[in-house]
């Protein structure tokens, strides 16, 4: 009875989520279940570097004194590809999409592993934005 238990514990742990086909979904595991974690090539200071040389502040937002943090969430896949990119947290419509073009447009990573074989890993990201 307890492998039974420890089975379904695991089948729960992963997350559906809408694959680029609206009909499909893909399970993907969370960030604590991994082995070894996807990263940005290069790391996290390459990353803030990418997301600073990429980020266009949306002229009418700068000029309205619009600010805050854009969270994303997004599927590192087993090939490193970036996928299913979505808003989790809106600051405003123009910061949200640049945000989103921002991640969509990051290089393949490192993909996330278990048992030394690459899987998709949900992730979640704040992208800032301040004058």
């Amino acid at each position: 009875m307890k492998y039974i238990v420890l089975i379904f514990i695991s089948l729960a742990c992963f997350i559906r989520t809408k694959a680029d086909n609206p009909s499909e979904f893909v399970e993907v595991y969370e960030t604590y279940m991994v082995d070894l974690m996807p990263q940005f090539p290069g790391g996290d200071i390459a990353m803030m570097k990418f997301i600073n040389r990429e980020r266009k502040y949306p002229r009418e937002a700068y000029h309205d004194g619009i600010e805050g943090r854009v969270r994303c969430s997004f599927v590192v896949n087993e090939d490193g590809r970036i996928s299913n990119v979505s808003v989790l947290r809106s600051v405003e419509k123009s910061l949200d999409d640049e945000a989103i073009r921002i991640i969509s447009e990051m290089p393949h990573w490192e993909a996330g592993e278990i048992n030394n074989q690459p899987v998709p890993v949900y992730y979640i990201l704040s992208i800032p934005f301040r004058k």
